[in-house]
């Protein structure tokens, strides 16, 4: 057994040299091409030691020592990989409610779920029939999904906007919910089909016979992925088995656009929905491609080869999650980094977290991202602004708030 003097050196001093290692690999990459590199990848060693520095963890974060803790011991994804397994699991479905206020899913579409609303580091478990909940590309909308109903708000506890009955999608997972701007529609999104929902009707989007009298026709889809644009004009469903379609308010189809890559993985508008965005994925790698918004009107942009009407935005990312700057996307991929894409199509920064990113929100003023992965873990970053420690991996000014660690089989939720 390490004292807790030998543990802190080992920890520091190994971390800060792997995120050097890791920072002067990729700034070599970026300048001279990945080619040109002849080094070793770094490796983090810190493995044997997570354990014991968890528990230390816990016993800060016990007796209120947490801000000292985070000096002595930065966090750091690579040493708890071995214990994701038993701890993690998904943390999404973000929605921003006021400042320094987030409420989110734990658990996947097909799994026990549970919401929170994060105030800080409090967090405060909801009532356990919620199934699912989404917030609207503008103005507040919320959408709360139940046992048999979803209900519109505008606000989090604000008036009740519309009541949606689910029928024959009471049983269904949903992957995702978006409520229209003014309420009175919502976008579901699920493994059985992509739906827009009335409160007196559900309208099947995705996919759809090609013959009304086929029998064998099911509404099973892979990789089910949806957006709205941020104006509401227009609706983009896709998945693994079709071409990215894209669909005006009301759910009729007016364009294709197509994978630059093997499946349709994620789509999203730019903040003045003047371009979309969609990603493509093969294994753990993607593409993704913009189209100009007055494109979208008959487009029929065919699958795996260039066109005059795509802009190449990033050739590397498998996307899970993204939000819309002024001029830029942040986006989420497979192997746990966050990257600022330009909408001109360029790289403009990099922060690596790890595990795949499961969700992202913005703060309103856009100087708070909050990002949940698959390891269980909600981070509160602050951008533009310096980074916080030497055991920061990425290219961006970006201050880690706080991490926490909300895992399975653990009494209380850690602050990190």
């Amino acid at each position: 057994m390490k004292t807790r003097e030998e543990l802190q050196h080992k920890w520091y001093k190994k971390g800060e040299k792997y995120a050097k290692a890791i920072n002067e690999m990729v700034a070599f990459g970026t300048e001279h091409g990945w080619d040109k590199w002849e080094g070793e990848e770094a490796e983090d060693k810190r493995g044997k030691i997570a354990k014991e520095v968890i528990e230390l963890l816990r016993e800060a974060n016990a007796n209120g020592a947490v801000e000292q803790f985070r000096k002595e011991f930065p966090p750091a994804h690579a040493p708890i990989v071995s214990m994701l397994d038993e701890k993690g699991g998904y943390i999404g479905d973000l929605c921003c409610i006021s400042e320094g206020v987030i409420a989110f899913m734990q658990g996947t579409s097909y799994e026990s779920r549970q919401a929170y609303v994060a105030e800080g580091t409090v967090l405060t478990a909801l009532d356990k029939e919620i199934r699912s909940i989404g917030q609207s590309m503008q103005s507040k909308v919320y959408a709360i999904a139940y046992a048999d109903k979803i209900v519109t708000r505008r606000g989090w506890d604000g008036e009740v906007i519309a009541e949606f009955h689910l029928e024959n999608l009471i049983n269904t997972g949903i992957t995702r919910l978006i409520p229209f701007n003014d309420g009175q529609k919502v976008l579901f999104i699920s493994s059985e089909g992509i739906y827009l929902l009335y409160p007196n009707q559900v309208q099947l989007l995705h996919p759809e016979p090609e013959e009304e009298d086929d029998d064998d026709y099911g509404t099973q889809i892979d990789m089910e992925n949806a957006t709205l644009s941020y104006d509401n004009e227009y609706i983009v469903v896709g998945d693994q088995g079709s071409d990215y379609l894209i669909l005006d308010a009301n759910g009729h189809k007016i364009g294709e656009v197509g994978p630059q890559s093997s499946y349709p993985h994620y789509c999203l508008f730019s903040k003045d929905d003047k371009q979309l965005l969609t990603n493509s994925c093969h294994f753990y790698n993607g593409i993704s491609i913009g189209v100009n918004t007055e494109k979208l009107q008959g487009a029929n942009i065919p699958g795996w080869e260039e066109h005059e009407d795509i802009t190449y935005l990033d050739e590397g990312m498998r996307v899970y999650a993204g939000v819309s700057l002024k001029d830029y996307y942040i986006l989420g991929d497979a192997y746990g980094y966050i990257r600022a894409i330009h909408k001109e199509g360029r790289e403009l920064w990099q922060h690596f977290l790890g595990s795949t990113i499961s969700g992202i929100v913005l703060s309103d003023d856009e100087q708070t991202l909050y990002v949940g992965t698959h390891a269980g873990i909600l981070h509160k970053l602050t951008l533009n602004k310096a980074v916080r420690d030497t055991h920061t991996i990425g290219t961006a000014n970006i201050y880690e708030d706080f991490r926490l660690l909300i895992w399975k089989n653990e009494e209380k939720v850690l602050v990190w």
